[in-house]
């Protein structure tokens, strides 16, 4: 039981640090510190409420950069988030042209 709560706390830094950029401290105090770890769960738990509340599946991580990207854009975030799209082009089969 205890290991499970421990793994999903290594899962919850472990996100952290890819979305938040989390590597490196900027203070070197103690409040620093804990200032920083808390503005960051702040951070995620506002993301998870925008993702949750505005029902898409796009990935946390995408949710995120767009967030990050749109921040200073006067734009709702709920219609950046569900009217963006990722477009990936669709390779075609390359067919051999008829011998002739």
């Amino acid at each position: 039981m205890i290991y499970k709560i421990r793994w999903q706390i290594e899962l919850l830094f472990k996100k952290l640090k890819q979305n938040f950029q989390l590597h490196y401290f900027y203070s070197e105090t103690e409040n620093g510190i804990r200032t920083q770890i808390w503005i960051t769960l702040i951070a995620q738990l506002l993301l998870m409420v925008l993702k949750t509340k505005s029902k898409t599946k796009k990935a946390f991580s995408t949710v995120a950069a767009l967030v990050r990207i749109h921040l200073i854009s006067n734009l709702d975030v709920f219609w950046v988030i569900e009217n963006s799209r990722r477009t990936y082009a669709k390779r075609l089969k390359k067919t051999k042209p008829p011998n002739i």
